[in-house]
């Protein structure tokens, strides 16, 4: 049946095998909206991860319990695991201390956020691939969202070393080795092996400030360590040919995104039929280059700035040991 799932998904009849991890806050409006795409498609086993109130903010546990609230409108059949903090532990530690409860009871998880509007194929896009890549260690995601324009593909997904968590797929041997402290860092920083990964110095610089920040401690993030943790498996995250999820929590209530207009929110989703796979598994470096440059070049510009200002300075010295020579 699993081949089929991606054709088949009506939400109907169907229920999905594959455990899902819903990460809840207190954002009740959006979190039902996602819930009813997980009402959809019924998943027999549910996980759900909730950070507590501030206490110093008026009105914050009451948006959390309406928040849970949601869940509470299960009417299938599902066996429901809950991991609800009473104390605000923030998105860093939430997040990856809640992942990581998670797979201590899974060995394979799909993992949506209460802002991540997924698009119904895209459980069985992920159910499918957590099953055909179980056991291949060069791929450690899946993910369902494409920033991309159309791009002309005969495959249903493409290979990258850019690993999005708008709505994603893992097993537990990719997160078993993840560090929301990046200790290991310094010594992978001594041995330049960052330069294997990126493909420009101007990316290597922005990378290095950028984990020498979480290092720090000065980023309030967990993705940041998990694309490091990717990075230090060599590994490979599938992404799908079409945007199977879309963002729908940009807005002044949420811990990063809070731009409405940014040209990331709300970006339409399409459905994918049956799969077609890549014959061979290498990261498409022309797809990986347009999401640098488009994306996370422009997200985090500082670093960037400075890059080029060295560069033209470089130039400079170039040019005036060439005319002194």
């Amino acid at each position: 049946m699993v081949g089929h799932l991606v054709e088949r998904w009506s939400g109907k009849g169907i229920q999905l095998k594959t455990p899902v991890l819903f990460c809840i806050y207190n954002r009740p409006e959006v979190t039902a909206r996602v819930f009813s795409q997980l009402a959809q498609i019924r998943p027999e086993r549910l996980l759900v991860i909730a950070d507590g109130p501030r206490p110093e903010v008026s009105g914050d546990a009451e948006k959390v319990a309406a928040t849970r609230a949601v869940i509470d409108r299960i009417d299938w059949p599902c066996e429901l695991t809950t991991d609800y903090s009473s104390l605000n532990l923030g998105c860093r530690i939430r997040m990856a201390s809640g992942i990581s409860w998670a797979f201590e009871q899974e060995d394979e998880l799909i993992i949506l956020e209460d802002d991540c509007l997924p698009d119904e194929s895209f459980f069985g896009f992920c159910e499918q691939l957590l099953q055909r890549y179980r056991s291949d260690a060069r791929i450690t995601s899946i993910c369902g969202t494409n920033f991309q324009p159309a791009r002309n593909t005969i495959h249903s997904y493409y290979f990258s070393r850019w690993a999005h968590v708008w709505g994603w797929a893992t097993w537990k041997r990719a997160w078993d080795t993840y560090d929301v402290d990046i200790n290991s860092w310094p010594g992978w920083r001594s041995k330049r092996q960052l330069k294997s990964v990126v493909d420009s110095l101007e990316e290597y610089r922005l990378w290095h400030h950028v984990f020498d920040n979480q290092y720090a401690g000065h980023n309030d993030t967990w993705d940041f360590p998990w694309l490091y943790n990717c990075w230090m498996q060599d590994g490979l995250t599938i992404i799908p040919s079409v945007n199977l999820v879309s963002n729908i929590g940009f807005g002044s209530d949420a811990t990063h995104t809070t731009d409405p207009e940014a040209p990331l929110a709300n970006r339409p989703v399409k459905s994918i039929g049956r799969l077609s796979h890549p014959g061979v598994i290498e990261r498409d470096q022309a797809a990986d280059k347009w999401t640098y440059e488009n994306m996370f070049a422009q997200m985090m510009p500082a670093v960037p700035q400075r890059a080029n200002r060295l560069k033209r300075l470089g130039k400079k010295i170039r040019s005036v040991f060439r005319r002194a020579g």
